[in-house]
């Protein structure tokens, strides 16, 4: 190789990086993701499940979830409410959230006192690293959570 030719082609190396560089990731995406039908935000599904009741931070509800998931298209949770789960105090329900997907209703677990047990497993997706959010709903009224926080290496949605 000649040293005329390959300083030319570290010329228009360096203009090409130059000229990609003032691309952003932004500038290349649509501005605004297309929102499928179930879009919803963590105000609005809370209020939905709640009816506007408060929700209370309880050591009573134990969120497990990992604090950095390689993959958030499987990310493992366990919740466990203390609760008697006699027919005068259960866990009606369990309501799990990821704040920052699109939509961010994860599973909603209706229980009875037949089930001995308030506690429930599943994976769910998460887009991006956010806080998990869990609503227990007992059958005094009540809505107790727990949250934590994961963080994610690849997105799990699209």
């Amino acid at each position: 190789m000649q040293r005329r030719s390959f300083l030319q082609r570290i010329g228009l190396a360096a203009a090409a990086t130059a000229a990609t560089a003032t691309l952003t990731p932004q500038s290349l995406l649509a501005a605004e993701a297309p929102k499928g039908p179930n879009t919803m935000d963590i105000d609005t599904a809370l209020k939905a499940i709640t009816g506007g009741k408060a929700v209370t931070p309880s050591k009573k509800v134990h969120l497990k979830a990992p604090e950095i998931a390689e993959n958030g298209a499987v990310v493992p949770v366990t919740i466990e409410v203390d609760s008697p789960m006699t027919n005068d105090d259960y866990v009606k329900a369990i309501h799990v959230f990821a704040t920052k997907n699109s939509n961010v209703r994860c599973a909603d677990i209706m229980l009875t006192p037949a089930n001995g047990a308030a506690m429930f497993a599943t994976r769910i997706k998460l887009g991006s690293s956010q806080d998990v959010l869990v609503v227990a709903e007992t059958s005094t009224g009540e809505f107790l959570s727990a949250k934590q926080s994961v963080k994610v290496t690849i997105g799990g949605c699209g």
